[in-house]
């Protein structure tokens, strides 16, 4: 693997092979030095475009973890914000020695051109482009389901006969959109809620159904619930009426969560907007899997750099680490 820009391009193997590595990677959290030498003398480059602190930051302790240089670039207070090119930028982290370049844009479509263009000879990880895809999400969603429902006995086991119901801003989330092809991609049977407007317009497609009722969703006792964020920073238009309407028909809440199986996981990509999509009761809830999303996202984004700059193939990775 090359490059990690979209979990549409993850055969059901790799996606496998990657969470196999995050169980690995995870264990190194426990120990008392939380490091392994494995891409000591490679240098990892953060490309913030967009302001993210916590993916930042999970990026950045997965690769000192991983004894990597890093080094944090942000486009706020740099020289891209006086009218420098992406292609100039990648030219100058080219000329710095960047094996690895973690790029976050709010164009869709900025990784791949970063990483087709020839402009820098580095491994791209997508860490969310545009309304496109934020793949190292869907990755620890995927791991953190697998370990709720597996535990210890996790490794080598897919997401097969799993039901998930994403919840909510479906038309501008990229954490939707690579859920959707990872789970689908592990064997997992996926549900669109959202109203209409929240909607793209076709999702011809998709591998997934859609509905507009959160009710029918919940009491159909999907095995997750995934509540997404409401982007209003991406909103040009009214979507729903106000937000207590949207909490409404569209929320989370107490009496939802209730009515849902013991067993149902309650997941969000963070930060949430408690009281409008997901309460707090829900949100702090056993069924939360909020925490472990934010622990996890660590050891996924530990797998990915090391399965890009470690030159170890999947199959020999186990090996490596043993």
């Amino acid at each position: 693997m090359r490059h990690l820009l979209s979990t549409k391009d993850l055969s059901r193997d790799e996606a496998v092979a990657i969470l196999d590595i995050a169980e690995d990677m995870a264990d190194v959290a426990s120990r008392e030095v939380k490091k392994l030498p494995t891409l000591r003398g490679k240098t990892v480059v953060n490309l913030f475009f967009e302001d993210s602190t916590r993916t930042r930051v999970s990026f950045e302790v997965a690769a000192k973890r991983l004894s990597a240089d890093v080094i944090n670039f942000s486009a706020k207070g740099s020289s891209v914000s006086k009218g420098e090119s992406l292609k100039d930028t990648a030219q100058t982290l080219a000329a710095m020695g960047a094996d690895a370049v973690v790029i976050r844009h709010g164009a869709s479509g900025a990784p791949r051109v970063l990483a087709d263009s020839g402009w820098i000879d580095a491994g791209i990880v997508n860490a969310g482009d545009g309304t496109h895809e934020h793949p190292t999400q869907a990755l620890l969603d995927a791991f953190t389901i697998r370990k709720r429902l597996h535990g210890a006995s996790s490794r080598g086991k897919a997401l097969d006969g799993v039901t998930v119901a994403i919840v909510g801003d479906i038309v501008h989330s990229r954490v939707a959109r690579s859920n959707l092809w990872l789970l689908s991609t592990l064997g997992a049977s996926v549900k669109l809620v959202a109203p209409a407007t929240l909607l793209p317009v076709s999702t011809e497609g998709w591998p997934a159904t859609v509905t507009f009722d959160l009710d029918e969703a919940v009491d159909a006792g999907p095995d997750v619930v995934m509540m997404l964020r409401i982007q209003a920073e991406r909103m040009t238009a009214a979507f729903f009426p106000n937000a207590r309407e949207y909490s409404r028909q569209w929320g989370l809440d107490d009496e939802r969560v209730a009515r849902l199986p013991a067993a149902s996981m309650v997941m969000h990509p963070g930060p949430m907007n408690r009281g409008l999509e997901i309460s707090s009761g829900a949100a702090d809830s056993a069924q939360s899997t909020v925490l472990e999303q934010v622990a996890n996202g660590v050891s996924i984004r530990m797998a990915v750099l090391y399965h890009l700059l470690s030159g170890t193939a999947p199959s020999q990775a186990h090996e490596a680490r043993a």
